[in-house]
């Protein structure tokens, strides 16, 4: 899961979002800005409070459609008052020069095959063009490939056709020959993330060389938004065999730029790529991207002009950023969400077979849909991120066609059912569980407002700051009895739900496996028709509720600050920061 730090399958929030989850697009938690407090009230909302205030100032709600000044001018508006930026023109630009563009979190191996950071897909989309890429609208539209593609009535056999004319960043062609080998080994490496997102492709041809045609088992409606992220990014086969699992080295592909060094925990850096088909039209000469973890500091460094783009910008900053006549703030609803994911059954690693774990919290549902019932979703949205997030219950996100009124039902905060239903399942109050989250101040600061918070429904959260690699890695191990991470989304919500929560999907982490969401996740896999896919995950939704492996807290928007020497930068419902096409203003 592209799920923002955010984990590298998933996001960490950020003030406005993510917080440890943008798997594959992880993300991670709120950027708040300040630091945590460490003495909290008594009661549950008091302490969300007193958290809020005395971290931060009272911030104004932002829709990003330019209240507070000039900041946002020049900011293509959505529907909901989200600004995703504009393209660039040439007559905008000078030629030359590098940009610089501040990370909230390290991303992790520059492999697509391999890659389920939110971070790394930032770097990917400047350097590995995909089959097909979203546009503002989230409708896909082709890239690499010339068309959208044609499918068989019995939807077992998909036709795409690709570019003439191309080449990879080391020089060699780019072709339907080439796209065979990149799907090929995502399917085939035995460390692919990229599998089940692909689906049950049995064949990949290469006809000739303009053309590719995949022959499924079944038919897999999710295919070609798959190939919208990592899966549909085609890699050099020379490289790729050349170096196998150690692409991540020296990745190369198809793009604007392409890689140049990479500095661990500090920086990534592209250059220009002479051999990109459309390099004309590509104004700067290179890109860094610049690791800085600390919300308020990357707010600092795009003030100060030492980086022209920063992500997940805290809701705390925002309004004096939108202030700033120099600066823009591109914001836009998240197609992903944040959540806790309960360790049920994961004992040997993420993918390998469930097992028991003697904590009350993985044996009773009972136990998980209490501590559900503890949290204040809505006191969490307008308190900690000043009602920028919107309540999350689900992994669909309202604002796609596959939303119902089944799949965005909630349970409400009942600290006194919790209670009761600890009492059901006989377990002694108050439950202590062990959570790890992100050491940033951010993460540690939602951590903090739910430890306070479940306290009232029964429940000692224990909150165990972690790197946010480690998180990563000891989420995957099964290291963890609650963490708390998030998702970037994706525009099919097969891709926001199968690998999380289906039997051996490679991001269940939560080790969940539940015969009765398998069956109707593999029915809407199999369905055309949109109206029943939405029916289908309406009951997905319903199931999850009852087994609560991975409790959904609150979507967030992306907010992203750019300079405004710097013009073309642009930020789609997909989360990713777009700067291939960008250039210094003249």
């Amino acid at each position: 899961m592209s799920r923002h730090p955010l984990p590298r399958r998933r996001t960490a929030p950020s003030p406005t979002a993510p917080s440890a989850t943008s798997t594959d697009g992880p993300t991670a938690a709120p950027a708040s800005g300040g630091r945590p407090r460490l003495a909290l009230p008594l009661t549950a909302l008091a302490a969300v409070t007193a958290l809020a205030l005395g971290a931060c100032s009272a911030v104004t709600p932002t829709t990003g459609s330019g209240s507070g000044g000039s900041g946002t001018a020049g900011a293509a508006a959505g529907p909901g008052g989200d600004t995703f930026g504009e393209p660039v023109s040439a007559d905008q630009v000078k030629q030359g020069g590098t940009l610089v563009m501040a990370l909230s979190a390290e991303p992790d191996q520059l492999d697509p095959a391999l890659s389920r950071s939110l971070y790394s897909r930032y770097v990917f989309h400047a350097m590995c063009q995909k089959l097909y890429d979203v546009d503002e609208k989230a409708q896909i539209v082709p890239q690499l490939a010339t068309a959208l593609p044609t499918t068989s009535s019995d939807g077992l056999t998909v036709t795409i056709p690709v570019r003439e004319g191309v080449k990879f960043a080391d020089g060699t062609a780019f072709d339907a020959a080439a796209v065979k080998a990149s799907i090929d080994r995502e399917l085939t490496l035995k460390t692919s993330a990229r599998r089940s997102e692909l689906g049950p492709i049995t064949t990949v041809e290469a006809p000739d060389a303009t053309k590719v045609v995949i022959t499924l088992s079944k038919p897999f409606a999710p295919l070609v938004a798959a190939l919208t992220d990592r899966a549909g990014m085609i890699v050099s086969p020379t490289q790729a065999d050349k170096l196998g699992e150690d692409f991540a080295t020296a990745p190369v592909c198809v793009g604007p730029f392409k890689f140049s060094k990479r500095v661990p925990q500090n920086s990534i850096e592209l250059v220009k790529d002479p051999n990109y088909y459309d390099a004309k039209n590509v104004h700067l000469d290179a890109i860094t991207y610049r690791i800085i973890t600390d919300a308020s500091i990357r707010a600092a460094n795009l003030r100060s002009g030492d980086v022209q783009v920063a992500d997940s910008l805290s809701a705390q900053d925002v309004p004096t950023l939108q202030q700033q006549s120099n600066l823009t703030v591109l914001s836009s609803q998240s197609l992903g969400y944040q959540g806790l994911t309960v360790n049920i059954g994961n004992v040997n690693g993420v993918g390998s077979p469930t097992g028991t774990i003697d904590r009350p919290e993985a044996k009773d549902a009972k136990v998980r849909q209490a501590l559900e019932l503890a949290i204040d979703r809505k006191g969490l949205v307008k308190v900690i991120f000043n009602d920028l997030a919107t309540v999350a219950c689900s992994p669909i996100s309202p604002s796609t066609q596959f939303t119902s009124e089944a799949a965005q039902t909630c349970t409400e905060h009942d600290p006194a059912k919790a209670k009761a239903l600890l009492q059901e399942a006989g377990v002694s109050t108050p439950v202590q569980i062990p959570m790890i989250t992100s050491n940033n101040p951010d993460s540690l600061r939602l951590a903090q407002a739910l430890q306070s918070m479940v306290k009232e429904g029964g429940f000692d959260l224990q909150i165990k700051p972690v790197e946010y690699a480690t998180l990563l890695d000891q989420q995957d191990r099964g290291e963890f009895s609650l963490l708390q991470l998030g998702w970037s989304g994706r525009i099919d919500p097969d891709a926001n739900i199968t690998n999380f929560v289906g039997t051996g999907g490679s991001q269940n982490v939560a080790g969940y496996s539940s015969k009765t969401v398998d069956d109707l996740l593999a029915q809407a896999r199999e369905e055309q028709d949109v109206a029943k896919r939405r029916d289908l995950y309406g009951k997905v939704v319903e199931q999850l509720h009852q087994d609560d492996p991975l409790i959904y807290l609150y979507r967030q928007r992306n907010l992203t600050g750019v300079s405004n020497t710097v013009k073309g930068v642009q930020v789609f419902p997909d989360g990713v920061i777009r700067v291939g096409a960008s250039g210094l203003a003249k």
